[in-house]
């Protein structure tokens, strides 16, 4: 059986205090062979490293969410790049981005900061994951100067129409994350991937503890239902569970790079 990758989980997060292991086992006997974590903000980052480190099939990220920008950004943004800079091995710059739903009040701080760790992706060629949340006008705008750059990542959490698809797929380095969205009832989301988006530009997902996908929607996510995930896109694509794994596990290895040195 092919392994699935998990691209963007929490892992290390209160949610996951009591039975932390038993997940990470679990998720293992589902196939599950990475895990990928994307940090938060400058309070999360010894958690997930704490985690990764005693776990070789953990993967850390560092970067600053979008919605921790706040009156005191600069000091967080400073911390975050700390760890960035010091002896910690990091695999990817995330999550980071746009996020405009819950407030506009630090629009224009957060694609400052966003800029900014656009270019820690580009000085440390680590490849970028992006969060956007009622923002792609304001995400645009910043990535729009760095289209003829090397950059590489994900467009985490994707659930958007086929015009947001193609102006994201215009940037031949990113893959597209789809998690338990693709799964919801009323999701128009395997509609847009059949039309918008070819299956080698996916990576799957889970954003645990968020987002679980139907049948355990309202629940707390978890790395072992990222199976769900992939039979959706099976009936999407049209394609074997073990192709879907394969193609998806392939183009996440294609992203993170230096992960695949510890296999």
């Amino acid at each position: 059986m092919v392994g699935l990758v998990d691209t963007h989980t929490h892992l290390f997060v209160e949610e996951y205090d009591e039975d932390r292991e038993l997940a990470l086992i679990r998720a293992r006997q589902a196939g599950v062979t990475r895990f990928f974590m994307p940090n938060i903000d400058d309070d999360s980052v010894e958690r997930m490293l704490a985690l990764c480190g005693a776990h070789d099939d953990c993967f850390p990220m560092i970067g600053l969410h979008p919605t921790s920008v706040d009156a005191d950004w600069k000091a967080r943004l400073e911390r975050v790049e700390h760890w960035l800079r010091s002896d910690k091995v990091f695999y990817g710059i995330g999550e980071v981005g746009m996020d405009l739903y819950w407030d506009v009040a630090y629009r224009t701080e957060q694609m400052e900061v966003f800029d900014k760790q656009v270019g820690w992706a580009l000085e440390f060629v680590l490849p970028l994951v992006i969060h956007c949340r009622s923002a792609y006008p304001e995400l645009l705008d910043v990535l729009k100067h760095y289209r003829h750059e090397p950059l590489t990542g994900i467009f985490h959490s994707f659930g958007g129409t086929e015009e947001e698809a193609s102006r994201l797929l215009e940037y031949e380095g990113f893959m597209l994350g789809i998690n338990g969205i693709v799964t919801f009832k009323k999701s128009t989301l395997p509609e847009v991937l059949k039309k918008a988006v070819p299956l080698e530009r996916v990576v799957l997902e889970t954003d645990s503890p968020y987002l679980a996908p139907v049948p355990y929607r309202g629940k707390r996510n978890e790395s072992a239902y990222i199976v769900k995930v992939a039979e959706r896109l099976s009936d999407v694509y049209g394609k074997s569970f073990e192709e879907i794994a394969g193609i998806t596990t392939s183009n996440a290895l294609n992203v993170f790079k230096k992960s695949r040195e510890t296999f």
